[in-house]
């Protein structure tokens, strides 16, 4: 008899939207918590942004395995409902600007009078405490606020985003993180949370390595390009290779003495220049010209054998359309291929969260805009149709005309 799943049993309760919530809560789906993700109307932000190109996709892979319904929470009549999920429930989680819940009456403290052990677990930008605190906040605007744009790019060029929406994301694990252990903690002491994760907060530990090079009183970062943010190893960048680009890096000198087997300088071994750590630093633009000069000429898959053969860490940089087909996201599960009953043919991902003893399981796809309305009020609630229709009657469930 296999175990049951690490989160079985835990109810939440989801007003979450775009990425930083869903992906929390997308976790716990994957975890074995039953997610009940609760939407207006209309749709949460990122359901709405569907007709635009590249949003489906987004969407049914934050939210798979979660049940949707739809509250109009400005109505008494959802509230009232909301409330009642609310008695029934571990977990609440919302991704709103501070104040929103509180302004409906749903704060968390008037949450726990319903509850006592509720965990309310809140994300965004700033916080709800601090000069920032209400700053509109999105993974661009973060971006920028933390300093990670400034570090990003090069010293000639203007600070550069990175690629994806790594403070959403960042902020959605850590506010998994935080979930997990206020349930510990109810366990261990019988007591409800409130906890909140800011953006801000999750993305500034990353930037240690280019604090490294901060001094007190500088006034400009220093952006590195593909070079360590601390400058402090060598090499250590991005190479240029027949068919692309691969990444090379040298934390020691074992890796040193790999990299220079796996592309044959073996007339460099005793080189001053690059004999000691302190010295590959001080000619770093002459290490970064050698190992490009002998990666240039080979196949990323002939120099990451090479490489890997001799222990050096390194990978090529793979496009996307090489990503979406890697042979190792698939035969780990983290990346599959689902039928999707709206979107057709979907590329969807797994929790990085593996256990052991528990296999991955099927992936049930994104719901439908509430598609589970009657069905949850019936279990959790006992809704019956009249009920469900005297609840329809008063707008729990529609927006009103003017919104």
């Amino acid at each position: 008899m296999s175990a049951p799943p690490a989160l079985a049993g835990i109810v939440v309760l989801d007003l979450t939207q775009i990425y930083n919530g869903p992906y929390c809560t997308f976790m716990m789906a994957r975890a074995g918590a039953t997610v009940i993700k609760i939407e207006p109307p209309q749709g949460e932000h990122l359901r709405k942004r569907e007709r635009s190109p590249g949003v489906t996709m987004p969407f049914a892979a934050l939210n798979g395995g979660k049940r949707a319904i739809t509250l109009n929470l400005k109505s008494a009549a959802a509230r009232d409902v909301f409330r009642q999920l609310v008695a029934k429930a571990d977990v609440v989680v919302e991704n709103f600007a501070p104040g929103v819940m509180q302004r409906l009456g749903l704060g968390d403290a008037a949450l726990r009078e319903i509850n006592p052990r509720l965990i309310y677990a809140s994300g965004s930008g700033y916080g709800t405490s601090g000069p920032y605190r209400d700053y509109p906040a999105m993974d661009l605007t973060m971006q920028a606020m933390s300093g990670v744009m400034s570090v990003t790019g090069t010293p000639d060029k203007p600070p550069v985003k990175a690629g994806p929406a790594i403070c959403d994301f960042f902020g959605g694990a850590h506010l998994y993180g935080a979930i997990v252990t206020a349930l510990l903690r109810r366990a261990n002491a019988g007591v409800g949370s409130t906890v909140e994760v800011a953006m801000l907060d999750s993305v500034y530990p990353t930037l240690v390595s280019n604090l490294g090079l901060h001094r007190e009183g500088e006034t400009h970062a220093v952006r590195t390009g593909n070079r360590h943010g601390g400058l402090s190893i060598a090499p250590y960048n991005v190479y240029p290779a027949s068919d692309g680009y691969l990444a090379i890096l040298s934390i020691n000198e074992k890796h040193w003495k790999g990299v220079v087997q796996a592309l044959e300088l073996g007339d460099l071994a005793d080189d001053p220049r690059f004999n000691s750590s302190a010295a590959r630093i001080r000619n770093m633009d002459e290490v970064d010209r050698v190992v490009s000069e002998r990666t240039a000429t080979r196949t990323r898959a002939e120099l990451s054998a090479s490489l890997i053969a001799a222990r050096v860490p390194c990978a090529p940089v793979q496009e996307l359309h090489e990503v979406v087909v890697d042979p190792h996201l698939h035969a780990t599960g983290m990346i599959r291929w689902i039928d999707h009953p709206e979107y057709g043919r979907t590329l969807v991902h797994d929790s990085p969260i593996v256990f052991s003893d528990l296999p991955r399981g099927e992936f049930a796809p994104s719901p439908g805009l509430g598609q589970h309305n009657r069905e949850v009020l019936g279990e959790f609630l006992g809704v019956d149709a009249a009920g469900f229709e005297a609840l329809e009657r008063q707008g729990a469930f529609a927006a009103a005309a003017d919104e």
